[in-house]
């Protein structure tokens, strides 16, 4: 248990310090933001700092900071440490920065962002893994948050021959449909207080039942640095691909350069981006501490799926009606980011393409083509067998893949405005290392032996440091 405590210091109180320094290093100012300055009523929306962090934390904390911890916690402790140290100078730094530089860009989408610091050759490569990931998150959080209410609030089957199942989805599915044509303020800005209430009760529920039922939680120097996984699973990369959305992820800048339209002064970025960041940062430590308990109880195991554990957890913490109530609470996570998700795909197309969007019928055309490729993948992840575990792999690795490049961007603003670039090129190097091992030895990617993929990884990762840094004297010498 005290490798756990010893996590959440280290991320609430390295996280307020850290935050500190990231702002220092930005220097907002009181200048107008886009919110306030291109207002249309539409996307560029001026909302209140409390509901703007809301909506940031929704949008980021999905499935994946419960779902990833659940199946990280397997390599031991050491998810206690990794967690939130990765969460403090990797992940809400990477929010903050992100946003931040989208407010001093008229709120410029992550595409346009990586075209003017990077260049008009990434741009492209850019697009092509950010519109996969926001596509497949778009898809994953239909699937999962539907076979959880299923499985878990309804209890019933989640085969494909069940007409429920697809009832289900269909309903989240209109619900995106909604969320993506209607003005930010009027759909989203609504109703996620109320998806937040359910989010807040459901992670404070668990966090007290932890310690109400005295679960047993194992400590690092008992089990050494690194547990021995249960498949046999190399720690680096594997972890870090598997507890993206609670140590970094790429799919967040996407969030953040959203939420840039609607936030109506600079001096509230520290609160709406990199402090909800630690928030997710939370919710991962929660849920890798409660899968951790359940399993030292023998309630669950290596095999049981992470949708079950969650109900496992949610029941034995809290009882049915608690339980019911925190597995909604997880249920709405996915949601409030999958929403999101394809809202910002709407905005890149729009955004490179140049189409209004002030106009219903423009948004319609683009939406149209969106939810088509949507409902064709959910299709084909549902009816084949393990179609859904590759569409999570490609998901996770993609996502990270995001994150290197927006490490990237940012490194390069730093550098042209003549701020302290390592914070942000040494992260970018460690993920490079990370999504470059990872698919170089996957069986989804090129199947090599470890020995051959960290070697050349290592290169890749000193080649995209070099690049990095041309691309920032570049910039420097405009």
């Amino acid at each position: 248990m005290l490798t756990f405590i010893i996590g959440l210091v280290i991320l609430f109180a390295g996280g307020a310090v850290y935050g500190r320094i990231c702002e220092k290093v930005f220097g907002p100012d009181d200048r107008s933001t886009p919110a306030v300055r291109l207002n249309d009523g539409m996307d560029f929306v001026p909302m209140k700092k409390w509901k703007n962090s809301l909506i940031q934390l929704l949008n980021i904390a999905g499935t994946g900071p419960i779902l990833g911890p659940i199946q990280g916690i397997l390599f031991g402790p050491i998810a206690f440490l990794t967690i939130p140290i990765g969460c403090v100078i990797g992940g809400a730094f990477h929010d903050y920065m992100s946003g931040m530089i989208s407010v001093r860009n008229d709120g410029a989408q992550m595409p346009m962002l990586i075209r003017k610091y990077l260049g008009k050759y990434t741009y492209p490569i850019y697009n092509v893994f950010v519109c996969l990931t926001l596509l497949h998150v778009g898809t994953v959080f239909i699937y999962t948050p539907g076979d959880l209410f299923i499985t878990q609030i309804l209890k019933a089957d989640n085969g494909a021959s069940n007409p429920l199942v697809w009832i289900v989805y269909g309903a989240i599915f209109v619900y995106y449909i909604i969320a993506t044509l209607f003005p930010i303020d009027k759909i989203i800005g609504r109703i996620y207080p109320f998806f937040g209430a359910l989010l807040i009760l459901s992670a404070i529920g668990v966090f007290f039942g932890l310690f109400i039922k005295g679960y047993r939680l194992d400590d690092i120097w008992v089990t050494g640095v690194t547990g021995i996984h249960p498949d046999g699973l190399h720690f680096i990369p594997v972890f870090f691909v598997t507890v993206a959305c609670g140590i970094v992820s790429g799919f967040h800048s996407t969030q953040a350069t959203l939420i840039s339209r609607t936030m109506a002064n600079e001096n509230e970025g520290r609160m709406t981006f990199y402090n909800m960041m630690i928030a997710e940062g939370f919710i991962a430590m929660i849920w890798a501490a409660a899968a951790m308990g359940v399993m030292k109880l023998g309630l669950a195991d290596a095999k049981t799926s992470p949708t079950d554990v969650v109900g496992i957890i949610a029941k034995d913490l809290l009882g049915n009606i608690g339980g019911i109530i925190a597995v909604i609470g997880v249920i709405v996570l996915p949601i409030t980011s999958g929403d999101t998700a394809l809202r910002s795909i709407r905005l890149m197309i729009a955004e490179a393409l140049k189409i209004d969007q002030s106009k219903k019928t423009n948004r319609l055309g683009i939406s149209i083509g969106i939810f088509a490729v949507v409902a064709a993948i959910l299709i084909f992840a549902k009816l084949n067998a393990g179609g859904f575990n590759v569409l999570w792999r490609y998901f996770a690795w993609a996502n990270q893949t995001m994150a290197v490049f927006a490490f990237a961007m940012i490194a390069v603003y730093m550098m042209r405005n003549k701020k302290l670039f390592v914070m942000s090129l040494i992260p970018g190097m460690f993920y490079m290392f990370i999504i470059s091992s990872f698919i170089l030895n996957a069986t989804i990617g090129f199947g090599l032996s470890w020995p051959v993929s960290y070697t050349a990884a290592a290169i890749l990762t000193v080649v995209y440091a070099v690049v990095v840094v041309g691309c920032g004297m570049k910039a420097q010498d405009k």
